[in-house]
């Protein structure tokens, strides 16, 4: 008795449901949609279109933060180097740069390359080393194509700089007139937003 009311009940279920949607049909004008039914070609074009949106905002952002982190890496090279120059200056009886060569420094720290000073840094772990007694400028390229130089004088500390064009420790001193006398201690508000290359900054 049970079993034929629930039969009964499901049947007329079954047939209210499609009453219903045949009344949707008829009331929006649209055939009606069954469970296999896919998605429309306009659909598909607006998904198309939010995906390209976010890959446009997604690209750069990724691409910028690859940049910083390639000029980064860099940067920690050179700043690696001139910690192990300014080991062996105080190291040495001269107190000097002297010996801070590229051989010295490439014995102090081997996973990295030093150069002579006029061989151009090609790559972050590319160390152009240019000792002059009383002070040091050394040089890397980025794999973003900038080169990064710092420099550090016995009696007025340590200086950062951009250069364009030659990539040699040799030749960014000459662009940033590097010389015996130190130069002016930067603001301290310059840094490496700064959009002047060849100029001494307080940090990059």
């Amino acid at each position: 008795m049970w079993g034929e009311r629930l039969i009964r009940f499901g049947v007329l279920k079954r047939v209210s449901d499609e009453a219903d949607t045949q009344y949707m049909s008829a009331m929006t004008g649209r055939p009606p949609r069954t469970d296999d039914h896919g998605f429309t070609l306009i659909e598909l074009m607006v998904v198309v279109l939010i995906i390209a949106i976010l890959m446009a905002i997604a690209i750069p952002t990724f691409l910028g933060a690859k940049a910083r982190s390639q000029d980064k890496a860099t940067q920690s090279s050179l700043r690696n180097a001139i910690t192990n120059a300014k080991v062996i200056y105080n190291h040495t009886d001269l107190t000097t740069y002297s010996g801070a060569t590229a051989s010295a420094l490439g014995a102090a720290e081997p996973s990295m390359s030093f150069l002579p000073a006029s061989t151009t840094s090609t790559q972050s772990k590319e160390i152009s080393v240019n000792e002059q007694g009383t002070f040091i400028v050394l040089a890397a390229r980025s794999s973003t194509q900038t080169c990064f130089v710092i420099a550090d004088w016995e009696t007025s500390g340590t200086f950062f700089a951009k250069v364009t064009g030659d990539c040699s420790a040799a030749a960014a001193a000459t662009a940033l007139n590097a010389t015996v006398t130190a130069p002016s201690a930067p603001s301290p508000t310059s840094n490496s937003t700064s959009s002047a290359p060849n100029a001494w900054v307080a940090s990059w």
